[in-house]
């Protein structure tokens, strides 16, 4: 968790302060749906202790988040019946970075999602929508 006094949303969540529909936690990272996916099943994995950016970690834990990635990533494939998906993690402002704590994206793709190969327009989702969502993925994992 956060080791500033700055609030950090990711923090609050880790924290228990703000409900998620959890995928996966252990000791060190967490995964969760995106409350404002680009697709149904896009998903975030984050580090339980607070990096503003990829930078301030070391390399294994970085291996260690990717390990992660790679578990979530095929259980969201596997649950979400996409076609492809992507991957994505931005560091910083310019980047696009909109929480300063490390997190990836993962993004399930659909044939169909984007008629000119754009990313599809986010929205937010209802809660209970979210978690149905979770409990497939959890299922594949």
């Amino acid at each position: 968790m956060s080791d500033t006094n700055t609030y950090c949303v990711f923090c609050a969540i880790i924290r228990g302060q703000s409900p998620v529909a959890k995928r996966y936690e252990d000791s060190t990272f967490l995964a969760f749906m995106d409350k404002y996916p680009i697709t149904s099943g896009h998903t975030l994995v984050l580090p339980k202790y607070h990096y503003g950016d990829l930078f301030q970690m070391t390399e294994d834990e970085v291996g260690n988040l990717y390990r992660v990635v790679h578990t979530i990533a095929s259980a969201v494939y596997n649950a979400t019946g996409a076609q492809a998906l992507n991957t994505g993690q931005n560091n910083g402002r310019a980047a696009n970075q909109i929480v300063p704590h490390v997190h990836v994206h993962i993004i399930p793709r659909y044939e169909k999602d984007s008629r000119d190969g754009k990313w599809p327009s986010r929205k937010l989702s209802e809660y209970r929508e979210l978690e149905e969502i979770a409990n497939r993925i959890k299922k594949n994992l």
